[in-house]
């Protein structure tokens, strides 16, 4: 059996080099920068498609930071995460997860969605939270002191938590939490225009729908039109679709199967695209 240590050759692909374009919504970039400085594990909490991930994609395009981004779901395993022994062309050998690889290159780990992995999976980090700053690699009997530039940053939709899907206390308390919600009508109707290229005015209206939506939250709605959503709407209409046809294709029936709350859903929409 083979053990090489991992080499780093393609981490230049976990740079981003344009810039990913966000619009701040109060001191939310200052504060990430100092939780940075200080290598603080953060807490990113919010909607649904409110700019989570866009956030920390501008802030590692900032920071000068590698980006290795992990899409949690309830099947993944602790070993997807650090690493496993695997046959190659050379023999058994140890592959690094994506954890290990931020943890060992110095670059920004982002657990997205953290409450879809199992609670057994999470608990691997718990030794990266704190002074120690270590990964133990138990199949590996290695013991990974943390980059100096490394920094590990987790994100979840406090609207769909449950009882069996919520982060546990002792997972919780060892991170610096940043709430998100979706922005003012002002910035969010500057997101669209900026990110579907349609003009200001139209993405103004779809602001104003997406708010009528999200007052439906809790009654029919688990969320409301989300900015994601409306840069798909404003994307499909720039294209050429008809606004209701957009609306019904990238609103109404991605956010229900509910005949009644698709009913007021089309009501909104032929509201304001009378």
């Amino acid at each position: 059996m083979k053990d090489r240590c991992p080499v780093f050759s393609d981490l230049d692909s976990y740079r981003l080099t344009d810039e990913p374009f966000y619009r701040p919504a109060g001191t939310e970039v200052a504060f990430f920068e100092h939780a940075y400085t200080h290598r603080l594990p953060v807490i990113l909490k919010g909607p649904t498609g409110c700019g989570k991930t866009r956030f920390i994609e501008h802030m590692a395009w900032k920071l000068g930071r590698p980006l290795i981004t992990v899409a949690c779901n309830e099947d993944m395993t602790a070993s997807d995460l650090v690493g496993r022994y695997l046959l190659d062309a050379h023999g058994t050998t140890w592959h690094d997860g994506p954890l290990t690889t931020a943890v060992r290159s110095g670059a920004i780990c982002y657990l997205d969605e953290i409450v879809e992995a199992r609670q057994d999976t999470t608990v691997v980090i718990h030794p990266l939270t704190d002074g120690r700053r270590i990964l133990p690699l138990d199949k590996r009997g290695e013991v990974v002191r943390a980059h100096p530039d490394f920094q590990l940053v987790v994100s979840y939709n406090p609207g769909y938590q449950s009882r069996t899907k919520d982060l546990k206390p002792s997972t919780r308390q060892r991170f610096v939490a940043m709430h998100f919600e979706y922005p003012d009508e002002a910035v969010e109707a500057a997101i669209v225009a900026k990110e579907a290229s349609v003009p200001i005015e139209l993405a103004a209206q779809l602001v104003k729908l997406a708010h009528r939506t999200r007052a439906l939250k809790d009654r029919g709605l688990e969320e409301g039109v989300s900015t994601r959503m409306l840069i798909y709407t404003a994307t499909l209409i720039r294209a050429g679709v008809e606004p209701r046809e957009s609306c019904e294709a990238t609103m109404t029936q991605a956010l229900t199967d509910e005949p009644d709350v698709i009913r007021a859903l089309r009501g909104i929409v032929d509201a304001h695209f009378a």
